[in-house]
């Protein structure tokens, strides 16, 4: 007797799984560069080595290892948590332009902002 299933079987998938190596390099552009038009966030980039941040921010997308998390470089910046937040709002929004399915844009928040 063969049984049929209804249920729909999902795998969960990172960041870098949807977009690719290229596709997270430009949600990593992107995102920077509206943290950096944030006229209250600016400030806090300021003599941050932003090569090394993109690197931080790849790994937490799912990229690979490059060092350590991004989430203890966000909050070693100083930011209020309402700042941090937006920090967090302005990632979710680039990866939403890109279709990238909610619960992976969750993780994604949960990733970068631990």
């Amino acid at each position: 007797m063969h049984v049929w299933t209804t249920e729909l079987v999902t795998c969960p998938r990172n960041t870098f799984d949807w977009l690719g190596p290229a596709g997270v390099r430009g949600v990593v552009i992107r995102w920077l560069r509206l943290v950096a038009a944030d006229a209250e966030l600016a400030p806090y980039l300021i003599g941050i080595d932003r090569p090394r941040l993109a690197t931080h921010l790849t790994t937490a997308l799912g990229g690979p290892v490059g060092g350590r998390t991004v989430g203890g470089t966000w909050r070693r910046l100083g930011l209020t948590e309402e700042q941090h937040w937006r920090v967090l709002d302005y990632l979710a929004a680039v990866l939403w332009a890109l279709d990238v399915p909610v619960d992976t844009i969750a993780r994604a928040q949960r990733e970068t902002g631990a």
